[in-house]
């Protein structure tokens, strides 16, 4: 999975993509036609100081990293943290992402889930 570096590739998002909320993050997703999915993710400073900015923002990396064989192929995501999500721990972030990566519907069918199985 790429990351989203470029600020027209995050205002493209933000501008035509649709946008997900929950208690702790929005996500914003858009169709990029490349047949990979690139993350790209912003903490603002109103969340907190460098270090609490940093450790939300590697949560939400190791989240994306581990269900990225989950997720549907091309599409631009960018997950925005909320203020919340400092007080927060691994497992809530991961579990706000499913449930937003669902409403989204981003989430692959799991063969696991098929009657018979």
């Amino acid at each position: 999975m790429e990351s989203l570096k470029k600020n027209s590739d995050f205002k493209n998002c933000y501008n035509t993509g649709k946008s997900f909320v929950n208690k702790y993050l929005v996500l914003y997703l858009c169709g990029n036609g490349l047949g990979k999915n690139r993350i790209g993710i912003s903490v603002s400073k109103k969340v907190g100081n460098s270090v609490v900015r940093h450790r939300v923002t590697r949560l939400i990396r190791e989240t994306c990293r581990l269900h990225e064989h989950e997720l549907s192929d091309g599409y631009d995501i960018v997950i925005v943290a909320r203020v919340r999500a400092k007080e927060t721990g691994f497992f809530i972030i991961e579990d706000s992402f499913l449930r937003l990566a669902r409403k989204a519907g981003i989430i692959r069918p799991s063969d696991s889930a098929k009657p018979g199985s």
